[in-house]
Protein backbone atom coordinates (compact mmCIF):
# COMPACT_ATOMS: atom_id res chain seq x y z
CA UNK A 1 0.00 0.00 0.00
CA UNK A 2 1.11 3.98 -0.89
CA UNK A 3 1.96 6.07 2.38
CA UNK A 4 -1.93 7.86 1.86
CA UNK A 5 -3.49 3.98 2.42
CA UNK A 6 -1.33 3.17 5.30
CA UNK A 7 -2.67 6.43 7.25
CA UNK A 8 -6.05 6.35 6.06
CA UNK A 9 -5.74 2.50 7.60
CA UNK A 10 -3.85 3.65 10.82
CA UNK A 11 -5.79 7.00 11.28
CA UNK A 12 -2.75 8.76 10.99
CA UNK A 13 -0.98 11.75 9.03
CA UNK A 14 1.20 10.97 6.39
CA UNK A 15 3.73 13.36 7.79
CA UNK A 16 3.19 11.90 11.29
CA UNK A 17 4.60 8.45 9.18
CA UNK A 18 7.27 10.05 7.62
CA UNK A 19 8.47 11.86 10.92
CA UNK A 20 8.32 8.25 12.20
CA UNK A 21 10.26 7.22 9.53
CA UNK A 22 12.44 9.70 9.82
CA UNK A 23 12.78 8.97 13.76
CA UNK A 24 13.78 5.45 13.36
CA UNK A 25 10.64 4.16 14.64
CA UNK A 26 9.10 3.30 11.26
CA UNK A 27 11.41 1.36 8.82
CA UNK A 28 11.84 2.75 5.85
CA UNK A 29 9.39 1.70 3.43
CA UNK A 30 10.54 -0.14 0.04
CA UNK A 31 9.87 2.33 -3.20
CA UNK A 32 8.51 1.70 -6.49
CA UNK A 33 10.29 2.54 -9.63
CA UNK A 34 8.56 5.97 -9.68
CA UNK A 35 9.52 6.67 -5.85
CA UNK A 36 6.00 5.78 -4.24
CA UNK A 37 6.67 4.43 -0.47
CA UNK A 38 4.77 0.82 -0.17
CA UNK A 39 3.95 -0.39 2.98
CA UNK A 40 2.71 -3.44 4.13
CA UNK A 41 0.99 -5.69 6.99
CA UNK A 42 4.17 -4.79 9.08
CA UNK A 43 4.09 -1.28 9.09
CA UNK A 44 0.20 -1.07 10.12
CA UNK A 45 1.15 -3.09 13.07
CA UNK A 46 4.20 -1.24 14.10
CA UNK A 47 2.50 1.91 13.64
CA UNK A 48 -0.37 0.73 15.97
CA UNK A 49 1.90 -0.04 18.33
CA UNK A 50 4.04 3.44 18.23
CA UNK A 51 0.61 5.30 18.20
CA UNK A 52 -1.31 2.95 21.11
CA UNK A 53 2.19 4.11 23.14
CA UNK A 54 1.93 7.49 22.29
CA UNK A 55 -1.73 7.47 23.55
CA UNK A 56 -0.47 6.50 27.02
CA UNK A 57 2.04 9.78 26.88
CA UNK A 58 4.87 7.81 26.21
CA UNK A 59 8.02 9.51 24.44
CA UNK A 60 9.10 8.63 21.40
CA UNK A 61 12.38 7.38 23.42
CA UNK A 62 10.74 5.11 25.74
CA UNK A 63 8.63 4.24 22.27
CA UNK A 64 11.93 3.33 20.56
CA UNK A 65 13.22 1.51 23.39
CA UNK A 66 10.49 -0.99 23.78
CA UNK A 67 10.47 -0.85 19.89
CA UNK A 68 13.84 -2.31 20.26
CA UNK A 69 13.30 -4.84 22.90
CA UNK A 70 10.31 -6.03 20.64
CA UNK A 71 12.98 -6.47 17.70
CA UNK A 72 14.73 -8.83 20.27
CA UNK A 73 12.17 -10.94 21.44
CA UNK A 74 14.62 -13.37 22.82
CA UNK A 75 16.21 -10.53 25.62
CA UNK A 76 15.18 -9.54 29.24
CA UNK A 77 12.02 -7.77 29.60
CA UNK A 78 13.49 -6.79 33.12
CA UNK A 79 14.24 -3.12 31.66
CA UNK A 80 11.10 -2.68 29.86
CA UNK A 81 9.14 -3.26 33.76
CA UNK A 82 11.45 -0.80 34.48
CA UNK A 83 10.60 1.52 31.85
CA UNK A 84 6.81 1.06 32.98
CA UNK A 85 7.89 1.47 36.45
CA UNK A 86 9.22 5.08 35.49
CA UNK A 87 6.33 6.09 33.33
CA UNK A 88 3.66 5.33 35.51
CA UNK A 89 5.84 7.08 38.38
CA UNK A 90 5.85 9.98 36.11
CA UNK A 91 2.04 9.80 35.14
CA UNK A 92 1.47 9.64 39.18
CA UNK A 93 3.29 13.00 39.56
CA UNK A 94 1.47 14.75 36.52
CA UNK A 95 -1.88 13.76 38.16
CA UNK A 96 -0.28 15.38 41.44
CA UNK A 97 0.72 18.54 39.90
CA UNK A 98 -2.75 18.70 37.53
CA UNK A 99 -4.71 18.03 40.77
CA UNK A 100 -2.80 21.07 41.93
CA UNK A 101 -3.44 23.16 39.17
CA UNK A 102 -7.06 22.40 39.64
CA UNK A 103 -7.04 23.72 43.37
CA UNK A 104 -5.21 26.74 42.29
CA UNK A 105 -7.17 27.39 39.26
CA UNK A 106 -11.07 27.00 41.31
CA UNK A 107 -9.15 29.53 44.06
CA UNK A 108 -8.06 31.67 41.69
CA UNK A 109 -11.58 31.26 40.07
CA UNK A 110 -13.50 32.58 43.37
CA UNK A 111 -11.51 36.07 43.15
CA UNK A 112 -14.05 37.17 41.12
CA UNK A 113 -17.78 38.03 40.78
CA UNK A 114 -19.62 37.43 36.95
CA UNK A 115 -20.55 41.08 35.34
CA UNK A 116 -17.75 43.15 36.59
CA UNK A 117 -15.65 45.82 34.61
CA UNK A 118 -12.20 43.85 33.15
CA UNK A 119 -10.78 46.43 35.38
CA UNK A 120 -12.05 45.02 38.40
CA UNK A 121 -11.90 41.47 37.56
CA UNK A 122 -10.11 39.41 40.59
CA UNK A 123 -8.94 36.62 38.13
CA UNK A 124 -6.85 39.72 36.64
CA UNK A 125 -5.45 40.71 39.34
CA UNK A 126 -4.95 37.41 40.68
CA UNK A 127 -2.94 35.74 37.63
CA UNK A 128 -1.03 39.22 37.64
CA UNK A 129 0.14 38.97 40.91
CA UNK A 130 1.00 35.53 40.53
CA UNK A 131 3.04 36.37 37.47
CA UNK A 132 4.87 39.03 39.30
CA UNK A 133 5.68 36.37 42.49
CA UNK A 134 6.59 33.35 39.86
CA UNK A 135 8.89 36.16 38.04
CA UNK A 136 10.67 37.31 41.57
CA UNK A 137 11.31 33.72 42.88
CA UNK A 138 12.97 32.30 39.99
CA UNK A 139 16.51 32.46 39.97
CA UNK A 140 18.82 34.52 36.81
CA UNK A 141 19.92 30.50 36.01
CA UNK A 142 15.90 29.90 35.99
CA UNK A 143 15.36 32.86 34.45
CA UNK A 144 17.41 31.66 31.48
CA UNK A 145 16.13 28.66 30.78
CA UNK A 146 12.39 27.39 29.25
CA UNK A 147 9.96 26.13 31.59
CA UNK A 148 9.78 22.22 32.23
CA UNK A 149 7.92 20.69 29.16
CA UNK A 150 5.84 17.27 30.93
CA UNK A 151 6.56 14.22 28.89
CA UNK A 152 10.39 15.14 29.23
CA UNK A 153 11.55 12.20 32.02
CA UNK A 154 14.36 10.18 32.09
CA UNK A 155 14.38 7.42 29.81
CA UNK A 156 15.58 3.66 30.48
CA UNK A 157 18.23 1.80 28.23
CA UNK A 158 17.60 5.26 25.88
CA UNK A 159 21.12 5.80 23.93
CA UNK A 160 23.24 8.74 24.73
CA UNK A 161 21.92 11.72 23.25
CA UNK A 162 19.09 9.94 21.90
CA UNK A 163 15.90 11.93 21.75
CA UNK A 164 13.43 12.45 24.72
CA UNK A 165 10.26 13.69 23.10
CA UNK A 166 9.19 15.08 20.00
CA UNK A 167 5.91 16.08 18.47
CA UNK A 168 2.79 14.37 19.94
CA UNK A 169 1.36 13.09 17.09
Amino acid sequence: MKIGELAKTAQTQTETIRYYEREGLLPEAARTGSNYRIYDESHVQRLAFIRHCRSLDMTLAEIRTLLNFKDAPAGSCTDVNTLLDEHIHHVATRIRELKALEKDLKLLREQCASGQAAGDCGILSGLEKAALQQSRNRTPAERGHAAHIHGAHPQVGAPAGGKAGGPHK
